[in-house]
């Protein structure tokens, strides 16, 4: 069988697993966050926290829940990696340096999972347990619990109540996220993923010197940083690490890990909102993106130029052989275009072409399907833009879901927008200025113009990859990155929970022979065309200098 015929069953056996598994898990989870009902566990959690699960709650105390927590767990995470030289379990490692350590606990909490370090050469057991893997939980739970909301949003009227975000924050987390995990976890152990605590022990000797390894709960910590698209690796080597994804069996297991409640939320969406098709629309266009991405990546890597691709059937640089280009193409793209930032591949090894295309899925916003919860807001977020533009065209006022788009609506759409934007292209081009910062990058030129590009997208994406050439550990980029990483997950959300509560607000408006209907694959193609022109016209100039240049050039 070729490389190609076998990416392509690969791929069909991805889409076939997410299709028979996502209508139950989007029906459970849309359940869950619909239930009055609260297990023995979960009042245990509510009493220690002193929350009432019944209040409902408004956009700003909702808001205001998310960022006292998301605070907390920052402070959490800080003072445990500060404090690791004095913990026991923390393999005789020191503590964390304070710049390190502030940007490994934005990182976490704001769902990015950016590492400025090599995870078995600097973190104890008591941190990755304790510290980062409860964060890949936590912050997952979050980023879920504001897509409800803002789907709460849609689907009520005439009230500004959201629900409660506690009680939303502990029924991802215990009922959805930890029951996959567990099973998710067991079948990378029956792959053949380590899981254990042991310390650090010889394993051979090398060139005539010995090499060392650590043990830990990887295969855990590996099915929730997937699950949760959050992304850090146990070790350095990340998702490519045979510890952590030993064959192309587990290979694909993780990818499907990924994708899986991304996508299952669009039928959680559909569901809460009374209209399954309006959730196949959402669907359909999150769809239509990965799977093009996909079939550009695979393009541009198996393309053929010069003898040393065509011995190694296609660009096998920075690859692992025992996954191949289809393999390492469909993992580099799903975890791009969500915001998972785990990688099995060297991103900065990809050709120029393909480097960009990893580039240009975090800059969409990572909404096909996008992270947990963030993907689903991110793209109802364009859905409402997209119904605008096309209420400009028609010179009708633009409705979705039975809610007006007024000027209120668009004003915080817009605000969304271009967050993410002012972080990226304003970091890297103060970065590029400054004498100090270019100092990290290992290479010159186009790409090593694409290594800054990469590490501010990524950051303030909320993904976490990086490109694999530049030396991020200093203190500029551990604070600038971690800055823009805590702005760009927690900012948005200000905008979308104002925008759910204004919508909440609202009466539904009843739908007439003029309503543009947005279940239809004609306004699902309209939504694909809106994500791509506002990214295109967005990104194109920062593109053109960095993976463009470099492609062309090859």
């Amino acid at each position: 069988m070729s490389p190609q015929a076998a990416g392509l069953l690969q791929l069909t056996a991805l889409i076939a697993a997410l299709a028979l598994a996502g209508r139950p898990l989007g029906d459970h989870m849309a359940r869950v966050y619909s239930s009055e009902k609260h297990y023995a566990p979960e009042k245990w959690i509510y009493k220690v926290i002193g929350a009432n699960p019944a209040a409902e709650m408004r956009w700003p105390a909702y808001l205001r829940g998310v960022l006292a927590f998301s605070a907390v767990s920052v402070l959490f995470l800080y003072l445990l990696q500060r404090m690791q030289g004095s913990l026991p379990g923390s393999l005789g490692f020191s503590s964390i340096d304070p710049d390190q350590a502030f940007n490994t606990a934005a990182s976490f909490v704001a769902n990015t999972n950016w590492q400025s370090y090599s995870g078995e050469q600097a973190m104890g057991h008591v941190v990755q347990t304790g510290g980062l893997a409860v964060q890949n939980f936590l912050s997952a739970a979050v980023g879920m619990a504001v897509a409800v909301a803002l789907v709460r949003g849609f689907a009520r009227s005439r009230t500004g109540e959201l629900g409660n975000f506690w009680a939303d924050l502990v029924r991802g987390t215990v009922r959805i996220l930890l029951p996959i995990s567990v099973i998710g976890a067991l079948v990378l152990v029956a792959c053949g993923a380590i899981q254990n605590f042991s310390g650090i022990h010889q394993v051979g000797q090398f060139m005539g010197g010995t090499q060392e390894w650590n043990g830990g709960a990887v295969a855990s910590q590996e099915a929730i940083k997937e699950l949760g698209t959050n992304g850090g690796g146990y070790f350095n080597a990340n998702s490519a690490h045979p510890f952590e994804n030993p064959n192309p069996l587990s290979n694909l297991f993780e990818i499907f890990l990924i994708l899986l409640i991304p996508f299952a939320l669009t039928r959680t969406f559909g569901r809460m909102t009374g209209s399954l098709r309006q959730g196949y629309a959402i669907l359909g266009a999150m769809a239509v993106i990965w799977i093009g991405f996909v079939a550009l990546m695979m393009w541009t890597e198996f393309a053929h130029r010069g003898p040393a691709f065509e011995i190694a059937g296609g660009a096998m640089e920075g690859k692992e052989t025992r996954f191949g280009i289809a393999g390492s193409s469909i993992f580099a793209v799903s975890t791009t275009l969500t915001s998972t930032g785990a990688v099995n591949s060297f991103h900065s090894s990809y050709t120029g072409f393909g480097g960009g295309i990893t580039l240009l899925g975090m800059q969409l916003g990572e909404i096909a399907p996008g992270g947990v919860g963030s993907g689903l807001y991110g793209m109802l977020i364009m859905a409402v833009i997209a119904v605008f533009l096309a209420g400009l065209m028609v010179g009708r006022t633009p409705e979705y879901l039975g809610k007006k788009i007024g000027t209120r609506q668009i004003k915080l759409a817009a605000c969304y927008i271009l967050v993410t934007p002012v972080l990226v292209l304003g970091f890297t081009a103060v970065a590029m200025a400054l004498p100090t910062p270019a100092d990290s990058m290992t290479n010159s030129g186009a790409h090593g113009f694409s290594e800054i590009l990469y590490a501010y997208t990524s950051g303030a994406n909320n993904n976490g990859s990086a490109f694999a050439g530049l030396g991020a550990d200093t203190q500029w980029f551990n604070t600038t990155i971690g800055i823009a990483m805590l702005l760009g997950r927690f900012v948005p959300m200000v905008f979308v929970l104002a925008l759910a509560g204004s919508l909440a607000e609202q009466r539904p408006v009843p739908e007439t022979a003029g309503t543009l209907r947005t279940d239809k694959p004609l306004y699902a193609g309209l939504l694909v065309g809106t994500i791509l022109i506002i990214t295109g016209l967005t990104y194109f100039p920062a593109l053109a200098l960095g993976p463009l240049a470099e492609g062309l050039a090859s």
